[in-house]
């Protein structure tokens, strides 16, 4: 299954939403992150925090969500968005009808200066934590809405 994690910038959040899934998926699921309105650059903070939990992710980069709105582009199944901007704006029209949520994760990206490595981590955690959730859900077993559901109600989790 395909899952798209989308933020305004695609330089933060969705990418560390993009690998803590692939970690986490075990072949279940394949991640993907796009933007926007992409920065065209991944925040160096954020692939800093990836490498020191032992995450790689390769083929990092900011792109445009337009990217995975063309026909070729894999199909998806869910569609996450991460910052509330990004959930506030008008989105592409995705092929297959996949299932949207939005698990709004402050910015990291927008901490003091002195206070960025501590945002990063506390960005992670929470986001960790959704997506253990997530790859926990019995795909399989649950009908659309019951899904669809699910996977929203882990949005709506406590950040603190």
């Amino acid at each position: 299954m395909n899952v798209l994690f989308l933020c305004t910038g695609n330089s933060a959040r969705s990418i560390l939403a993009e690998g803590l899934l692939n970690k986490y998926s075990n072949g279940r699921f394949q991640a993907f992150s796009a933007g926007s309105m992409p920065t065209g650059q991944v925040n160096p903070r954020a692939l800093e925090r990836l490498e020191l939990e032992d995450i790689t992710l390769p083929n990092a980069r900011s792109k445009s969500w337009d990217e995975f709105a063309k026909p070729d582009a894999p199909a998806l199944d869910f569609v996450i968005t991460v910052c509330d901007n990004a959930a506030n704006e008008v989105c592409p029209v995705w092929p297959g009808q996949p299932i949207t949520a939005h698990w709004g994760v402050f910015s990291p990206a927008a901490a003091e200066e002195n206070e960025k490595r501590i945002a990063f981590a506390k960005a992670f955690a929470i986001l960790e934590r959704r997506i253990v959730l997530f790859t926990s859900l019995p795909i399989a077993s649950l009908e659309r809405i019951a899904l669809e559901r699910r996977v929203r109600d882990i949005g709506n989790m406590d950040e603190a």
